[in-house]
């Protein structure tokens, strides 16, 4: 019998139930993995911590993972192409993932690199996707330099790398215990706290043409605003009233316009990943039976990479 993780009520991962499941047989348009690595993100259990309008009790946990097909839906296809069984892959907007096997909607699942590790696979798209998202709204071009808050995090970190793709030069947040993480992915770090606008300034050779920020801070929103004037420019994922407050875009998995750009370059991620142009740094993986641990490790901040669930 297969089990999973669901949210029986709403509040902190000490709360959820790990229940067995009947996996469904998959119907046309659907696939079903046996899960060999669960990626784990904050939205995991921030989505489930209080009541949120349209969402309903129990829910399972988990968007995104990599295993192997199991079985086939008739006359389906994968996000990717043609499948069999056997084959591995990558599940991201997915419900339920914290699982030992899922049937879900083949749009979803996508053909895994032989060269990337069920772990990273894992962790890949919903990470890489928001920073792709980050990017792509604030129109960051080759040539330009931009300030990132919160460099160092699993949405920095792939920020860093897909910027250096474009030709974009990057100022990034940190704290001074992790500017190597910062330089590795490409970064010029600086220091949170007080004069971070100067020091930004300091530390780039041209104007900052855009702001991106990952971690929410008043002072990530205010350094940005002094230091690039054009408002359409700055981006936040974690700042939603100050962005409401002071016309800045915020983007989020739950919007529809960002769902649709996240969905729409999955392939271009994943092949990049494939390449190694972006890796995905896994800090440290538990059984998935011990999920609240993990996210207590998570949510105690600076892991120094992905956590990924092996069932």
């Amino acid at each position: 019998m297969a089990r999973q993780w669901i949210a029986t009520r709403w509040g902190s991962p000490d709360t959820w139930e790990f229940v067995e499941h009947d996996v469904p047989a998959p119907v046309s348009g659907e696939v079903t993995i046996r899960v060999r690595a669960a990626g784990v993100n904050p939205a995991d259990y921030k989505h489930v911590a209080a009541e949120r309008p349209g969402l309903s009790l129990p829910v399972p946990i988990g968007y995104e993972l990599s295993g192997e097909v199991t079985a086939i839906g008739p006359d389906t296809a994968i996000g990717s192409g043609p499948v069999r069984v056997g084959d591995e892959v990558i599940a991201f907007r997915v419900q339920g993932g914290y699982a030992t096997e899922l049937t879900v909607a083949a749009e979803t699942v996508f053909a895994k690199p032989p060269s990337l590790s069920f772990e990273a696979a894992a962790n890949l798209l919903l990470a890489g996707s928001t920073a792709s998202e980050m990017l792509h709204v604030t129109g960051v071009e080759a040539g330009e330099t931009i300030v990132l808050h919160g460099a160092s995090g699993a949405v920095g970190v792939s920020v860093l790398q897909q910027a250096r793709l474009l030709g974009a030069r990057v100022i990034g947040t940190a704290s001074a215990s992790n500017f190597d993480r910062v330089s590795r992915f490409g970064g010029i770090p600086v220091a949170y706290g007080p004069g971070l606008p100067e020091r930004a300034r300091d530390a780039g050779t041209a104007p900052i043409a855009a702001a991106l920020d990952s971690v929410g801070t008043d002072e990530a929103v205010d350094a940005s605003l002094e230091l690039v004037s054009d408002r359409s420019r700055i981006v936040t994922i974690a700042a939603a009233r100050r962005a409401s407050e002071e016309g800045i875009r915020a983007i989020g998995g739950a919007m529809p316009a960002s769902a649709a750009y996240r969905d729409s370059v999955r392939v271009r991620l994943i092949e990049f990943a494939g390449s190694g142009a972006v890796v995905v740094p896994i800090a440290r993986t538990f059984p998935l039976a011990d999920a609240p641990q993990a996210l207590r490790f998570l949510a105690g901040g600076h892991p120094g990479g992905k956590i990924a669930l092996l069932p």
